[in-house]
């Protein structure tokens, strides 16, 4: 099982609009998915239209690391009406905010990866992090193969790709970087050409190609559907991007953090 833990320094980046986004590549190709809901928003157990009621969930799992409890966290998405297996969900929860100290230690840190390591029959595992680099998003890295940062062309948003870069590459085994991706962007907008470039001449090809916003991004999440099933063009064309995203995640491209 390749893992993917998706994270931002930064909030209102669209994080887990990539997450979701994947989560559709993943299933128009039939890869085996589970997604772990680590945001105490639990936006993306929301976007995946999870309604079946487990007797465990995301907090539960962090807390207790064994075989019987990750299993009965996982529920099927929505998306798959009653095909388990296809596309599961560890669904977050607000409880799960406790585990998010910054002062976290190092059994807290491996909670995730012991968990894992216990739920390994899918081909992919995609983490949905908190807006911060406090205990769940560390967890999250310690679980990971690859990490891909989502970021916006903001002014602020340079100073968080560089802090949340940093910091992964800190770790003692650090997980693959697959990217930069600068979501919701916007070409007709000057300001956010400049800090794209400016991304870009900070950390080369780790920037990717940006997502653009796209209305068929809420239409997507409103209908609780995958954006692979809208046929307009505009999502067509969005969810290649994905596709394109997903290969690089499967395949092992991408580079690492550069050096401070």
């Amino acid at each position: 099982m390749i893992t993917l833990a998706v994270c931002s320094a930064k909030g209102g980046v669209g994080k887990t609009s990539v997450v979701l986004g994947l989560a559709s590549a993943a299933l128009a190709r039939g890869t085996s998915t589970l997604v772990v809901d680590l945001d105490p928003q639990a936006d993306a157990t929301s976007g995946l239209d999870v309604t079946a009621q487990r007797a465990h969930d995301a907090a539960a799992v962090l807390a207790s690391p064994k075989r019987r409890v990750a299993e009965d966290a996982v529920a099927p998405s929505g998306w798959v009406d009653d095909h388990p297996g296809l596309l599961d969900v560890v669904s977050g929860s607000a409880a799960s905010a406790r585990r998010d100290s910054p002062d976290a230690d190092e059994e807290e840190l491996k909670a995730l990866r012991r968990a894992l390591r216990k739920l390994d029959d899918h081909d992919l595992a995609l983490l949905d992090t908190p807006p911060s680099l406090n205990g769940l998003t560390r967890s999250a890295w310690r679980a990971a193969d690859a990490v891909l940062v989502v970021s916006d062309a903001s002014r602020f948003s340079v100073a968080a790709v560089d802090r949340t870069l940093r910091e992964v590459r800190s770790l003692r085994s650090a997980p693959r970087v697959v990217g930069v991706v600068v979501n919701r962007f916007t070409q007709r907008s000057g300001e956010q050409r400049f800090r794209l470039e400016e991304l870009r001449g900070l950390f080369g090809d780790l920037v990717l190609d940006p997502l653009p916003d796209r209305v068929a991004v809420p239409q997507s999440q409103g209908s609780g559907t995958p954006l692979h099933a809208l046929r307009t063009r505009t999502a067509r064309t969005l969810a290649a991007q994905f596709d394109t995203l997903l290969d690089r995640v499967l395949t092992g491209a991408g580079g690492t953090s550069p050096a401070p």
